[in-house]
């Protein structure tokens, strides 16, 4: 099963595109970029009572509600999100306490994975190089449809140095960019629950369509 696991709608403030748009040119683009279903992970935010049931009906393909949020080792996406993590973290804080974050996202039922690590200033290797690594990553994400010349490769090396499992997902902003990078993961996933309980256990990898050919095997990227 494949999963863009991180693309924005117009709910963040840096994306115009609407999910049905992403639906409608992942239909079109079926055979470029197999997806069955796309996570949102909106910037700074987390909304409960988004309700996507009638889009997956329409389109055949599962819609996850997730976060992207700033902390002080850079982006983490969060999967898994429940009240009792908005309780406990002000999303829309741009200085997240990354540490604490990963730790207590997973004790109360999610997952925290630092996105776009090669990313100057905003990437998890840029802050290694002047902070100690962070404990409890489980996963980097290995492939970002946004990535510049570099980023990509900067993260390979994080991946082999710490061991991080990798994931992929498209960070698309545009309607076009919809599920360029994803995830393939071993098991079926039905539900959010179904989601965090395969990343922590590690059975997928990132795939690429943007015309590369590329697939991660493993923990890195081949």
């Amino acid at each position: 099963m494949i999963l863009d696991l991180h693309l924005h709608s117009d709910r963040s403030d840096d994306s115009r595109a609407s999910v049905e748009a992403y639906l409608k040119m992942l239909a079109r683009k079926r055979t470029e970029r197999p997806l069955d279903g796309i996570v949102l992970t909106e910037h700074r935010q987390f909304d409960p009572a988004r309700d996507f049931r009638a889009l997956e009906d329409r389109y055949g393909v599962l819609i996850l509600n997730a976060a992207e949020v700033e902390t002080d080792y850079g982006h983490v996406l969060v999967y898994g999100v429940n009240e009792a993590i908005l309780a406990r973290f002000d999303f829309t804080d741009v200085r997240l306490p990354a540490q604490e974050l990963i730790s207590e996202v997973a004790r109360l039922g999610g997952i925290a994975l630092p996105c776009h690590p090669g990313r100057p200033n905003i990437g998890l290797c840029a802050h290694y190089a002047t902070k100690p690594p962070l404990e409890g990553v489980v996963a980097v994400e290995a492939l970002n449809g946004g990535s510049r010349k570099g980023e990509d490769a900067r993260t390979e090396e994080l991946i082999a140095r710490y061991g991080y499992r990798a994931f992929g997902g498209s960070d698309s902003h545009l309607v076009s960019f919809v599920g360029v990078c994803a995830t393939a993961f071993d098991a079926p996933i039905r539900s959010m629950d179904d989601l965090v309980r395969e990343l922590r256990g590690g059975r997928y990898r990132p795939v690429d369509f943007r015309g590369r050919g590329a697939v991660a095997t493993g923990g890195g990227i081949a």
